[in-house]
């Protein structure tokens, strides 16, 4: 039967296919115990958030390189919502968020349904509100025309470490 092809050939193939890609893998060399972490340089974006928003951008200034940036976005259509994301030294997730949306529907929406409880956190000079969640917990403060939300999976000493480094300016 010429011109069709038999499971024997299949076979062949794919054994021959895996053999390429066995060697493939043995000789390129690759890390398995490097860190997996995509950082980010967030800088470009906070400028350009800064001159879009209706309110003063807030971002950390002065916390150690063991902060690492992953995650950015400004999102004029969502409220104005500005998002910087970060693993904090322990490898917990902490975020800086802002929207002109008011803190009852813009919090939950950011911190998975935190709640607002009955406790504050003094932070500098600023009063927070203390949200907490299943996922999240979260200090928020709210402003004329926004709110401000430091919200992760750390500790609240560590997201008030967060909230202690931000600096809000406009572009």
């Amino acid at each position: 039967m010429k011109g069709k092809q038999t499971v024997w050939d299949m076979v062949r193939s794919l054994a021959v296919i895996g053999l390429v890609v066995g060697a493939i893998y043995i000789f390129i060399p690759h890390d398995d115990k490097a860190d997996p972490t995509r950082v980010v340089d967030y800088r470009v974006e906070l400028i350009t958030a800064r001159r879009a928003a209706p309110y003063p951008v807030a971002a950390p200034q002065g916390l150690s390189a063991d902060w690492r940036a992953t995650s950015v976005s400004y999102e004029r259509r969502s409220g104005n919502a500005w998002h910087l994301g970060f693993l904090d030294p322990a490898g917990q997730y902490a975020a800086v968020e802002q929207s002109t949306l008011p803190a009852r529907t813009y919090v939950p929406k950011v911190t998975q349904k935190a709640e607002l409880t009955d406790r504050t956190q003094a932070v500098g000079d600023a009063t927070w509100q203390v949200w907490e969640g299943e996922k999240y917990d979260a200090l928020v403060r709210e402003e004329k025309g926004s709110t401000t939300v430091v919200t992760g999976t750390g500790s609240i000493a560590q997201l008030t470490e967060l909230a202690r480094a931000l600096k809000a300016e406009r572009g």
